[in-house]
């Protein structure tokens, strides 16, 4: 099985990129695993043409089509992303919009390979669930028109700075451990 990671944060080495690569180092013994970051990536934001609703393509040339292949040859997808006031942050939701092409949300329309499973972590720095709960919500919503269940997820409170992560090591574990189990990720 081929687990891809995505680092929704701007940001290439905070808590969140802490976050992925302890995920990696969880799941790589077991699973082929890639982690990726969001701002390696150059793309537009949606200019709400709708041309991708009659063609399912977009008219802009960019790096959308890359991530989407990195998409296209996992079987897991696990987004991990920080709450930029209350939601993931605006990168992430530009790459949402631009997977207009490849959602269920109009005909004809590209498609990812059926099967895939998707999960979330996401990750706050204050102490309540609730923008770690909306989260979750926006991710599992994109998964959905991508046709990809939302299989778990883990909200971690108190995640500032790399530091922090340190305190939530254990969970990331189990939650690792609990993706393993579900799908048995067999060593390739």
């Amino acid at each position: 099985m081929h687990v891809l990671i995505l680092n929704c944060s701007p940001v290439r080495n905070g808590a969140t990129a802490e976050i992925v690569r302890l995920a990696a180092a969880h799941l790589s013994g077991r699973c082929r695993t890639k982690t990726i970051c969001i701002d390696d990536y150059s793309f537009g934001f949606c200019k709400g043409c709708r041309t991708c609703h009659e063609t399912a393509v977009c008219v802009q040339q960019d790096d959308i089509p890359v991530i989407i292949q990195e998409f296209e040859q996992a079987d897991i997808i696990i987004s991990v992303s920080p709450s930029y006031w209350a939601d993931v942050p605006g990168q992430f939701k530009a790459f949402i919009d631009r997977c207009t092409p490849w959602c269920n949300t109009h005909e004809p329309h590209a498609a990812v390979r059926r099967g895939k499973r998707g999960y979330c972590i996401a990750l706050r720095t204050g102490p309540g669930m609730h923008e770690c709960e909306q989260i979750i919500r926006t991710v599992t919503h994109f998964y959905g028109h991508l046709e990809i269940p939302c299989c778990g997820s883990l909200g971690l409170c108190g995640v500032e700075q790399k530091a922090d992560v340190a305190a939530h090591q254990d969970e990331i574990a189990a939650f690792c451990a609990e993706i393993i189990e579900q799908t048995g990720c067999p060593v390739d």
